[in-house]
């Protein structure tokens, strides 16, 4: 029978051995290509290597994530992205904005967490935007890569974050968890205005 538990106690400690640390980028890159969820995988690094280690993994496996998918957008999965992003005027419309402003539009959308991290690569590989400048425009991630693997760490060590998981945690590392839950949302939150205000100025569409 399926139990997420036991994965999560054979897998996180092989994660922190040195074969794990050296896999983990390219399985975060592999993540990210198939449109996975990353914030969990974020605040799991946080957890297994501290906050900076882990946000320094977790940044270059995102961009290895990215510029595969960007390629991929470009090339083989062309046609797919097109016809997902037909479903969806708001990303259509980050798309012809990006053609137009390139590196300006790549960083602010980057910044945001309004617009979903994983699909969008796909979304830039449609654009007229260059690979040079996509790629430069990744350091926006940066800021919300610091913030869920901070509060992985604040999770605690492995054990601890196993327990926040399966919600078993005591009230102390719930406490804990609960004001580093607010003070992430609040820095993404004002990030998120910024950018946002950003774009809007940029273009009045997004």
């Amino acid at each position: 029978m399926f139990n997420e538990g036991t994965i999560l106690e054979n897998l996180l400690p092989f994660l922190q051995t040195p074969i794990g640390v050296a896999i983990f980028v390219p399985l975060y890159a592999l993540w990210v290509t198939l449109l996975l969820p990353g914030v969990w995988a974020s605040m799991v690094a946080g957890a297994l290597y501290g906050t900076w280690l882990g946000s320094t993994l977790v940044f270059f496996g995102a961009c290895l994530g990215a510029q595969t998918s960007f390629l991929l957008g470009r090339t083989l999965l062309k046609n797919w992205a097109q016809r997902r992003i037909a479903q969806r005027p708001k990303l259509e419309a980050v798309q012809k904005a990006v053609s137009r402003e390139g590196l300006k539009l790549v960083l602010l959308t980057r910044l945001s967490p309004a617009f979903p991290f994983s699909f969008l690569n796909f979304v830039y590989g449609l654009s007229e935007v260059s690979f040079r400048d996509y790629t430069v425009g990744l350091i926006g991630i940066l800021p919300g890569t610091i913030l869920f693997c901070g509060l992985g760490d604040i999770a605690g060590d492995l054990a601890q974050f196993g327990q926040v998981l399966s919600g078993k945690d005591d009230l102390k590392s719930s406490l804990i968890r609960l004001i580093g839950l607010l003070s992430t949302l609040a820095v993404v939150w004002l990030v998120s205005r910024a950018a946002k205000s950003a774009l809007q100025d940029s273009d009045p569409s997004l």
